[in-house]
C-alpha cells in the first residue's frame, strides 16, 4: 500500500462541493485523512475565494490509475471537459504525492510542484503528514513550511466549521491530530438538490 496525498479546492458552492468531494474520495479510495479546511484567494485570476484542504489515503492502485479516478470525481462534480487553468472550479483534486514517488508524464507530474510553491498546498499538507519528507528536497514538510515566506500567503486562514455530523470530519480548531472520514458516513450530497441550505452542511 502507498500513502497517496491528494490537494481539494473549491470555489464555487464550495462547501457543497468539498464536502461531496471528500464523500466521492472516501468512495473511490478509501478511509481519508483529512487537514484543516484553509480559505485563500484566488491565486492568477480574479474570482471567489477558495477553500483548500489535503487529504491522504492509503492505494494499491498505480498513480495513473489514481489522476484518472480524481478527473472522473470532478467531471462529477461539474468540470467542463475542456477547463482552462486559474479559473473558478466546482471541484479541483491534484495528486500532489504518491509515496516516494517521483515521475512526469503527460498528465501528472509527482511530487506536484504546488507543495513547495503555494501555502495553500503546503500549510495542509505540514499539518496532515508534517514529518514526512519531499522525496526530491529531502527536508520534512514542517521544515518546508517553518521556511516557508510567510509575506506571499495573503488572505489565507483556516476555517472555523466542521461537518455537521460528528463522525463524518471532524476539522480541528488548532492544529491537532488529522480526521478521519469514511464513506459509509453519510450519502454523497452530490444527489442533494441545488436549492438545499448548503449552509446546514457546516457548522
Amino acid at each position: 500500500m502507498t500513502r497517496v496525498h491528494v490537494g481539494v479546492g473549491s470555489n464555487i458552492d464550495r462547501e457543497r462541493n468539498v464536502r461531496s468531494g471528500l464523500v466521492s474520495l472516501a468512495t473511490t479510495f478509501g478511509p481519508l485523512r483529512v487537514s484543516r479546511v484553509f480559505e485563500s484567494v484566488a491565486v492568477g485570476f480574479v474570482g471567489e475565494p477558495f477553500y483548500n484542504l489535503v487529504v491522504s489515503f492509503e492505494t494499491t492502485l498505480p498513480p495513473a490509475t489514481v489522476a484518472l479516478r480524481l478527473r472522473e470525481i470532478e467531471f462529477a462534480h461539474g468540470r467542463p471537459a475542456q477547463a482552462v487553468k486559474l479559473a473558478p472550479r466546482t471541484l479541483d483534486l491534484d495528486l500532489l504525492l504518491y509515496g516516494d514517488v517521483v515521475a512526469v508524464t503527460e498528465s501528472f507530474r509527482i511530487p506536484r510542484e504546488d507543495v513547495t510553491r503555494f501555502a495553500y498546498v503546503l500549510w495542509p499538507l505540514a499539518e496532515l503528514d508534517g514529518e514526512s519528507r519531499h522525496p526530491v528536497d529531502g527536508r520534512t514538510f514542517r521544515e518546508i513550511w517553518a521556511d516557508f515566506p510567510r509575506a506571499s500567503t495573503p488572505g489565507l486562514a483556516p476555517v472555523t466549521f466542521a461537518p455537521a455530523v460528528p463522525d463524518i470530519v471532524s476539522a480541528p480548531a488548532v492544529s491537532a491530530m488529522p480526521a478521519v472520514i469514511s464513506a459509509d458516513s453519510v450519502s454523497d450530497p452530490v444527489s442533494r438538490p441545488e436549492s438545499s441550505d448548503a449552509s446546514g452542511l457546516f457548522r
